[in-house]
């Protein structure tokens, strides 16, 4: 069953299913056709996310296990509401081994063990890699206690004919696993992982065997939905879709696949699209005014000297991902492409996927184009290795060796690590625009181009997710959209950061236009929330300081800059006064954004919390606690009658958000027809036809303010008679003003 919208549910132990069947009636008042879980399945202990799954045999019993899960879905269907969750494919959890029995079987019994083809392990090291240990000399403090090797709170078990050794030393040399710093984890781990993070080991799910082991329970609950969790970590993703299709042909099936700006989903793939960034970054970018981006490239450059061009920027942080936080994969590939002869060297393969234009291929069946691109970067960087570049070339193209596949794995690892988690702290000219699948040196978009990726997404992919906020974004859409109105004012706002960097300076030009315009974005956000946020920025960028190597000096002046808008007088008023004068234009760009997001073709996804105003930043910022009691009474309010301001108190998005759901529930919406208006403020209205709803919105309102309004600007609407949603008013003619005299946005319902 395709849904008509979902609402996401960060499920945890904090908030388990209990809490989460208690929502089921506020969800159905709010508009939502299903609820869209995290995973439920049972994660490391301790897990706040649940994508660290250690038993594929159960629900988590911390969430409320087996029972909570039946009693959440007789709720969900008490109020007409279906289930969508949330799979974990790629990996599992090994932080607490013996918290997963598969892999605790794995260390025990080595390559020997039931579960060794699990597992994507190298074996002809040895022994099965652990970076674990706080330092190299760190394996005199291993003890045996109850029958295990001990380490701190870690605990490992003893091979068979080992547990009788006393010494703890002389037993660790025995097992099948080596316990090593954690610092060595990058350069030799053999067992293939989730990007970076040596505590998500990858599951082989290409043999049938793994496959019907770690998804029969998820099957056997029959969801109506399931959204699967990076597809492009698989070995085969294509075969794997088809294999969960062909056990799953009822469900709506999305995928979380991370789209670049022109590429393509496989048309030949089985399944309803991509879980929406690809949306997000279109919806985000047409409120955001392209004629800016010279003012702001100039602003860079006077702030950092000359900068270096997103394209350089984001391959150097490419080829230190793949040579640094992924040297242990880079050098498996590399043993794998030396058989023939070639001086493929691990310097040419990171070179290859550093120039990727897209996180990965899916060759031999697609994908080619993209390979032959990065193919010849390479050759331009490295014309002295073109013939050393053009063999391999050849031998990754073919897609089914070893080393094909592999890279293809590779490569979306790269792209991840080097630009979502570092490219995307460093490169600060307008960071509205560093999103997840986004190209931030693409300065906005038209309203032209955003209407024609919303009509090839109804002809391609009509049943494909729409988003705003995930949790995994690097920051929630109404910090986006209060962000887009700098970019109508870009010679202010540039002497806002000269005068706040002058009041609490910040060690590198970067960094102070990253805390400037999150200050700008978030305000009033709390002191440790901004600080966190910071502190995980830098180490992120990892040019001052890093996760690995913090430099306590630096991170300490930039949480001093971080105090200051907060304890000296000046700076903070300043900021207030600042603030308070783009947070209205902000408002109008959420309201915009969001009821275009909930009507563009497409299942939209609401996030949780994200019905009211949320300044939130990336994780873990974005999974607190969220207040449904009050969203409640609010929507009660709104249901009563009230039509709330556009204020603080944030119930004019939850009125938008709500009357744009029950209006799409129980409608196909199969049509897209743009809508133009005609006047002097044309360009500030974003308008579209679905057939029996008219979607209006207000595109940078504070130039539309500066020019005087909207004038005697007029809109072509369809025939009929139409009501807006929103305000219960008839619609009484085609003038802008009228239509938007009470909120920047109008939702039209053909009466």
């Amino acid at each position: 069953m395709t849904p008509s919208s979902t609402y996401r549910v960060q499920v945890r132990p904090e908030f388990g299913l209990a809490a989460t069947a208690e929502l089921a009636g506020y969800l159905a008042d709010l508009g939502v056709s299903h609820l869209y879980t995290a995973p439920l399945l049972t994660a490391v202990p301790g897990s706040s996310h649940g994508y660290d799954v250690v038993d594929h045999r159960a629900v988590d019993p911390r969430l409320g296990g087996e029972e909570g899960r039946r009693a959440l879905v007789a709720a969900l269907g008490g109020h007409g509401l279906g289930l969508v969750v949330d799979i974990v494919p790629n990996h599992a959890g090994v932080a607490v081994p013996a918290a997963n029995p598969a892999w605790w079987d794995v260390l025990t019994n080595g390559r020997d063990s039931t579960y060794a083809h699990w597992f994507d392990i190298d074996w002809s090291r040895g022994r099965l890699l652990l970076p674990v240990l706080g330092s190299a000399d760190a394996v005199e403090d291993l003890r045996i206690e109850d029958g295990e090797l001990r380490y701190h709170d870690h605990r490992f078990p003893l091979a068979p004919g080992t547990q009788d050794e006393t010494d703890p030393g002389r037993a660790h040399d025995r097992q099948h696993y080596e316990l090593v710093d954690w610092r060595r984890g990058n350069a030799e781990i053999n067992y293939r992982r989730f990007f970076s993070i040596t505590e998500l080991a990858g599951l082989r799910v290409e043999d049938p065997d793994v496959f019907d082991a770690t998804h029969a329970e998820v099957l056997r609950w029959n969801a109506d939905g399931i959204r699967v969790d990076h597809p492009d970590g698989l070995r085969d993703p294509a075969g794997y879709l088809r294999r969960l299709r062909d056990r799953a042909p009822g469900a709506w099936l999305v995928i979380e696949k991370i789209l670049e700006p022109g590429e393509e989903l496989p048309p030949s793939w089985p399944v309803d699209g991509t879980t929406g960034y690809d949306a997000l970054n279109e919806v985000c970018g047409v409120f955001v005014d392209p004629s800016a981006a010279a003012a702001f490239t100039a602003l860079d450059a006077r702030l950092g000297g000359a900068p270096v061009a997103w394209a350089e920027l984001s391959y150097t942080a490419k080829i230190e991902a793949a040579t640094r936080l992924l040297a242990a994969e880079l050098s498996r590939l590399a043993v794998l492409a030396r058989p023939n002869g070639e001086d493929a060297t691990g310097e040419l393969l990171a070179g290859i996927a550093a120039a990727f234009p897209v996180y990965r291929t899916y060759l031999p069946a697609a994908g080619g184009e993209h390979l032959a691109e990065a193919l010849a970067a390479a050759r331009a960087r490295r014309p002295d290795l073109a013939g050393d570049l053009d063999r391999l070339g050849a031998r990754l193209a073919a897609g089914t060796s070893d080393l094909a596949v592999r890279f293809q794995q590779f490569t979306g690892a790269v792209m991840a690590k080097g630009v979502e988690d570092t490219a995307f702290y460093r490169w600060t000219r307008f960071v509205a625009l560093n999103e997840v699948g986004g190209d931030p040196s693409r300065f906005g978009l038209t309203p032209a181009a955003f209407h024609t990726a919303a009509a090839a997404r109804l002809s391609r992919w009509p049943k494909a997710m729409t988003t705003l906020s995930t949790h995994d974004t690097k920051r929630g859409e109404d910090v986006r959209a209060r962000l887009a109105v700098l970019a109508e004012l870009p010679h202010e706002w540039s002497a806002a950061v000269d005068r706040w960097s002058a009041a609490a300076p910040v060690p590198d030009p970067p960094t102070a236009h990253l805390l400037w315009q999150t200050v700008a974005g978030t305000w009033p956000i709390e002191r440790e929330r901004l600080g966190a946020y910071m502190r995980k920025a830098t180490r992120e960028a990892s040019t001052r300081t890093s996760w690995a190597d913090p430099d306590e000096a630096y991170e300490a002046a930039v949480r001093a800059a971080v105090d200051a808008a907060y304890d000296d007088p000046a700076l903070r008023a300043d900021i207030d006064e600042f603030v308070a004068g783009i947070t209205p234009a902000g408002w109008s760009n959420a309201l915009g954004q969001k009821l275009v997001q909930l009507l563009m073709p497409g299942v939209p996804d609401v996030y949780q919390g994200t019905e009211l105003w949320d300044n939130a930043l990336v994780d873990p910022d974005n999974r607190r606690p969220v207040d449904f009691e009050a969203r409640r009474r609010l929507l009660a309010r709104i249901d009563g009658g009230w039509r709330p301001p556009v204020d603080s108190v944030g119930a004019a998005k939850l009125l938008v958000v709500s009357c744009a759901l029950r209006a799409r529930r129980g409608r196909a919406l199969t049509d897209y027809r743009v809508l133009a208006a005609d006047g002097p403020a044309a360009d500030h209205c974003l308008a579209f036809d679905r057939g029996e709803l008219v979607v209006v919105a207000t595109r940078l309102p504070l130039a539309l303010a500066r020019r005087g309004g909207w004038g005697n600007t007029t809109l072509a609407l369809p025939d009929g008679a139409w009501r807006d949603a929103l305000t219960g008013t008839p619609v009484s003619g085609p003038r802008v003003r009228d239509l938007l005299a009470t909120y920047p946005v109008a939702l039209l319902e053909a009466e």
